[in-house]
């Protein structure tokens, strides 16, 4: 296994909320973990008897504890967190030169399309189950979502 896979291991597990991935190829195995309080971390070992070798990572930044607590803030008010009912890859529209479906202001009722998840080449449509405005969207199109990762905040009305 080649470093600029690794280096791509490490880039799609900080960009997600995965804290543990582990994968062997051969009698190599590769740990990445993500750890809040005292970094993300590297472990490979070449034979399953070998010792570890621990690489600490100072590029991939720990989880930021301000934006956890900002979100828990507003849930506690009339917010509705939608969140992804699959792993895939989040898309705002329906084509990369289309407007997306909704946008932060825009009033939705149950049943709007809201998003796209695409997994293994299907598209997803998620649509919204309450009445409300969308107030935030947790997001960045095109990006990676994990099953149960909030999309979307929507005010209820």
């Amino acid at each position: 296994m080649d470093i600029n896979l690794i280096k791509k291991l490490i880039k799609i597990v900080e960009q997600s909320q995965i804290t543990d991935f582990s994968v062997e190829e051969g009698d190599l195995k590769i740990k990445i973990s993500k750890n809040s309080h005292s970094g993300n971390a590297i472990a490979y070992q070449q034979t399953p008897v070998s010792t570890e070798t621990i690489i600490n990572q100072s590029t991939v930044p720990a989880l930021e504890a301000p934006k956890l607590i900002e979100a828990k803030e507003e849930k506690k008010t009339n917010l509705h967190e939608i969140r992804s009912p699959i792993v895939g890859t989040f898309y705002r529209a329906p084509a990369p030169d289309a407007d997306p479906y909704v946008q932060v202001g825009d009033i939705v009722s149950p049943g709007t399309v809201l998003c796209i998840v695409e997994a293994m080449k299907l598209m997803n449509e998620i649509e919204s189950d309450v009445s409300g405005k969308i107030v935030k969207i947790l997001v960045e199109n095109a990006t990676p979502v994990e099953y149960n990762q909030p999309l979307f905040l929507i005010e209820l009305m």
